[in-house]
């Protein structure tokens, strides 16, 4: 009899549904090819185990997670922020969106960042990663790409803000990005899917042979480009180990082909690594290319290059992550039912021409299941891969699967236990860095049909919380979600330090403060108005719960900037100004200055008002703009 066959027994003598019957077995980690065992769990233990798991998850009113979890917003564009275990979520930092409740993408401030053009309205945020310190979380900047638009945008973790977005020359569509983990985060390292003409002018459209697209190396703290390499193929995801002397990155369409079909022929494709000195070397002596109108240095990195080896892996291979200890790269086959563990350590040899081929650097190939994803790791030597067709987590240990590929019978597989459904990313707590320490495993499941009560045709996802704290995992929590979060990462709360209160010389309001000071006006303590020509600018405090102007006159036609300051010096009391049928609605956080600029069209009374509800006299806190006719 099968494992499956024993599952369907249980399940038909217990009379329990499918629906109890997956709860029940991933509560108690026996689900999947492996972790049956040989005794079928009674349900009472199934549900003694169940209540366990789930009581480890549960935060009670008044206490705090152990964990930030940061979120991609996938097609919103925003980032999300999460407590774990509880996955509660606990704010929204909005990116690369326009967001009414922040003001961000109407706020002077936040156009600053964005572009005064707003020449993009959307955003597809893939991949949040957080600085690092000798390979260590350092809380200070979360980074996230739009692979719709191709930026990169960077967010201070201290104010939950972006600062910085930058606009990647020369490519299209940022999809895979990680960071340099040692000794700190220099660059952030990302790929461009894509390949276009080169320059991508119009002049040379259906020769795909001088079509190619480039892995990118941006100055964390500068957000500029600092170089670019180009390779063969599609570039997909990526990671850096933890000397700083590589990055590899996973890479399709060997082909180079332009359909569906085309793109699978190869059983390889490529994980490619990039030696880091060589190419900051190269670009420090000048031995680079420019394209175009970019100034950005470009090396060449395809076969052949001495900035890059080429490792051979099955098949349309997607997620590259590194093991915490940093001893390899893991490649995740999707259409092969493999990994393949690539040893760090044999890297200077192969970029030394010491081996005899690029294969001899991977250690293993374990088959895990259909439809490798991504893996994560406990920081005790296992690794959990996501089964995007067997919608499934498999725990493997690396270890064993090397002994086996090296001809020793071990049974590398730990557990698989069912998710829900066709998971994408996996991410466990600590995981990217050094610290990772097994606790808690997120899933973030593609689809989630028959979980959640039906809301029409477009179903919520559904992001899964899994204890691995244990010898198996346990499932103990769904979440539905919204627009594909498509990534997340877990950090300890003692490595995130927000601010309760802006400081007043914060340089997100420094060009408020340069303005202000050029109208001769104190933000901190002056109420006015000035006008120059038809550009009126009005200064104005707040003090819970009022504005320190509550009528101010402009004229029809007017360009108008209101500038505010929050002096309230109390955490959370936050104040709102949003013009009424103006389309001007921004948030005032305690000590910030915030400011929106916008035309008055129409003569008349206009109210604004505060619309953070911030005491007990909030509505009243209000007052009148008067718009005289031209």
């Amino acid at each position: 009899m099968t494992k499956k066959d024993e599952r369907n027994n249980a399940q038909a003598s217990g009379g329990l549904s499918r629906r109890h019957f997956l709860g029940a077995t991933a509560a108690a980690g026996v689900v999947g090819a492996t972790g049956l065992g040989s005794a079928v769990m009674s349900r009472e233990s199934w549900a003694a185990a169940a209540e366990e798991a789930r009581n480890k998850a549960v935060i009670h009113p008044g206490e705090l997670d152990e964990y930030y979890g940061f979120w991609s917003g996938g097609h919103s564009g925003e980032v999300r922020v999460l407590g774990v275990p509880s996955m509660r979520e606990l704010m929204r930092i909005p990116v690369f969106n326009t967001d009414s409740a922040t003001g961000w993408g109407i706020t002077n401030e936040s156009k600053d960042v964005l572009g005064h053009d707003n020449t993009f309205l959307n955003g597809d945020a893939h991949h949040p990663h957080i600085s690092m310190t000798d390979g260590r979380y350092d809380g200070r900047y979360l980074f996230i790409n739009d692979k719709a638009n191709t930026r990169v945008a960077r967010i201070r973790l201290d104010i939950m803000k972006c600062d910085k977005i930058t606009h990647v020359p020369n490519v299209q569509a940022i999809h895979g990005l990680r960071l340099q983990k040692v000794p700190k985060t220099n660059y952030v390292f990302c790929n461009a899917e894509f390949v276009i003409p080169q320059p991508n002018d119009g002049t040379n459209m259906e020769n795909l042979e001088d079509h190619y697209t480039m892995f990118n190396a941006i100055d964390a703290e500068t957000m500029e480009v600092a170089f670019q390499v180009i390779v063969d193929g599609n570039l997909d995801n990526t990671d850096a180990d933890y000397t700083g002397r590589y990055a590899a990155s996973t890479c399709y369409n060997s082909e180079k082909a332009l359909d569906l079909a085309g793109t699978m022929r190869n059983d390889r494709d490529w994980v490619v690594v990039f030696n880091i000195e060589r190419i900051a070397a190269a670009v420090k002596a000048g031995n680079h290319k420019t394209i175009g109108d970019s100034p950005v240095p470009v090396v060449d990195g395809r076969h052949g290059s001495e900035f890059t080896r080429y490792v051979p892996v099955p098949k349309n291979p997607h997620g590259l992550n590194t093991s915490p200890d940093g001893k390899y790269f893991i490649a995740n086959g999707k259409l092969s039912p493999t990994v393949s563990i690539i040893a760090i350590d044999r890297l200077d040899d192969l970029f030394d021409d010491k081996l005899s081929d690029a294969r001899d650097v991977i250690v293993a190939e374990p088959e895990l299941g259909l439809g490798p994803l991504h893996t994560t790791f406990d920081g005790r030597g296992n690794a959990y891969t996501t089964l995007f067709i067997d919608s499934q987590v498999a725990k493997w240990n690396i270890e064993d699967a090397i002994r086996n590929y090296a001809g020793e019978s071990v049974d590398y597989i730990r557990q698989k236990l069912d998710v829900h459904y066709q998971p994408g990313h996996n991410h466990a707590s600590l995981t990217e860095s050094r610290d990772a320490d097994g606790k808690w495993l997120v899933v973030l499941s593609k689809f989630s049909k028959d979980r959640f009560l039906p809301a029409g045709p477009l179903h919520p996802e559904n992001d899964q919380l899994i204890d691995i704290s244990g010898e198996e995992m346990t499932l103990v929590h769904d979440g539905p979600t919204f627009a594909e979060p498509h990534d997340c990462i877990l950090v300890r709360r003692d490595q995130i330090k927000p601010a309760k209160i802006y400081s007043r010389d914060d340089p997100f309001f420094a060009s408020a403060r340069t303005q202000a000071e050029k109208d001769g006006v104190t933000l901190e303590s002056d109420n006015k108005v000035v006008r120059d020509g038809n550009k009126v600018r009005v200064y104005m405090t707040s003090v819970a719960p009022t504005y320190g102007m509550t009528e101010f006159r402009v004229k029809q036609g007017d360009e108008v900037t209101v500038y505010i300051t929050n002096l309230d010096t109390i955490e959370d009391v936050t104040h709102g100004f949003c013009m009424v049928n103006h389309g001007v609605s921004m948030e005032i956080s305690p000590q910030q200055t915030a400011s929106a600029t916008f035309t008055v069209d129409q003569p008349g009374v206009f109210w604004y008002y505060c619309n953070w509800f911030c005491h007990a006299l909030h509505m009243e806190m209000r007052g009148r703009m008067i718009v005289e006719k031209a």
